[in-house]
């Protein structure tokens, strides 16, 4: 066997090895949670369920773009005008409606969502390090029991002699 061969097969057999002695020792074997499963939990798994997250994600992967953002800054700009002269009538209703609603809830919805965007996946990111840095240590740790495990067997023969 190739060396590169070698050392991924000992690594399918330390996973392994890791996997069944998680599930013989604590009845739980270690997940990994995906996207996809959250999503299909959050509508159900029917097919009006699986349309409604793709209608989402599209939506949502549409809407939470900065060019989304431009685009609704300039459609808020068109009733600017408008707003300005209702200010200067001293109608301060239709102003504030403006920035409230016109412009502040139209830009900055699409703002947030791709400042979501970012921190999700930084956080994804740390998940998947922290994921594998687990896994990692809980092999480790289960081959220093193995270790003690072998120690004590030959404690134990070395004390029957």
């Amino acid at each position: 066997m190739a060396d590169a061969e070698q050392q991924h097969f000992h690594t399918a057999v330390d996973s392994a090895g890791m996997v069944q002695h998680m599930r013989d020792h604590t009845g739980v074997a270690p997940r990994k949670v995906s996207s996809k499963q959250i999503r299909l939990d959050i509508h159900g798994r029917s097919l009006a369920g699986r349309f409604n997250n793709r209608l989402a994600l599209v939506i949502t992967k549409i809407v939470g773009t900065m060019w989304a953002a431009y685009v609704f800054a300039l459609i808020a700009l068109v009733s600017l005008p408008e707003a300005i002269k209702a200010f200067q009538d001293g109608n301060m209703v239709v102003a504030v409606g403006w920035l409230s609603t016109s412009f502040l809830q139209l830009v900055l919805l699409p703002i947030i969502i791709v400042g979501q965007n970012v921190i999700s996946a930084h956080q994804d990111a740390r998940a998947e390090t922290d994921h594998e840095t687990l896994t990692a240590l809980h092999a480790i740790n289960i081959h220093q029991l193995q270790i003690l495990e072998t120690q004590q067997h030959i404690l134990e023969q070395l004390e029957k002699r």
